[in-house]
């Protein structure tokens, strides 16, 4: 039985789009209650993980957990509508793993700061999490162009500012690396919302899917 993506379920594509922009939101908002709460917290010179560890860590675990929330979210309606053969479940399987690894983070409670009790990770999930959002970008894009050409462009922009930037980070002097960071931040924000208003056309019937042969 052949299956297609000419009617893809509006309501999973909503509800989908939904989580996935609250779990964004979550993010931001954590970014920026955890910046005002978390005492001496310079948000040009410390990182994100900073506002991850010590009396306050519950604020940004809860804004990790949302935004891995939005990326299962993701991963769910990309796996719905498979757009694009082994290019778009290499994407999902990104989504997934992605939203693995933010998990991770916010669970394992260490960010390889000074940390050596056990075995310290946090630098090497931030290593696969920067490949995996490349790899995300690039293996989603054909895909998402099928729906309209914008979204396409979308994520390959995404791709070509990560490719070039994220490298960078581990070579930035301390006092700025947490500003950075965040860019970075920015860029996967605008990816995972570019989607979510993407699915909500396809909800609303704005957009049609391309006929899978």
């Amino acid at each position: 039985m052949q299956i297609t993506s000419s009617a893809p379920n509006s309501e999973l594509l909503f509800g989908a789009a939904t989580v996935a922009i609250v779990g964004n939101a979550a993010m931001l908002m954590g970014n920026v209650i955890g910046s005002m709460v978390v005492p001496n917290h310079d948000w040009v010179a410390d990182t994100v993980s900073d506002l991850a560890a010590g009396k306050y860590e519950i604020i940004q675990d809860v804004a990790l957990y949302g935004y891995a929330s939005a990326l299962v979210a993701c991963a769910v309606a990309a796996a719905h509508l498979h757009l694009d053969g082994t290019r778009w479940n290499v994407g999902i399987a990104c989504l997934a793993l992605l939203a693995m690894c933010v998990v991770v983070i916010g669970a394992r409670n260490e960010y390889g700061d000074n940390d050596n009790e056990g075995v310290v990770i946090h630098i090497y999930v931030v290593y696969v999490i920067g490949l995996l959002f490349a790899v995300l970008f690039l293996s989603l894009a054909r895909g998402l162009g099928k729906i309209a050409r914008r979204y396409g462009i979308m994520s390959y922009c995404c791709a070509a500012l990560w490719i070039i930037g994220a490298p960078v980070f581990f070579f930035m002097p301390t006092g700025y690396d947490g500003a950075y960071e965040r860019g970075l931040g920015v860029i996967t924000m605008i990816w995972v919302l570019s989607f979510s208003w993407m699915l909500i056309s396809l909800a609303r019937g704005e957009r049609q899917t391309p006929s899978q042969p």
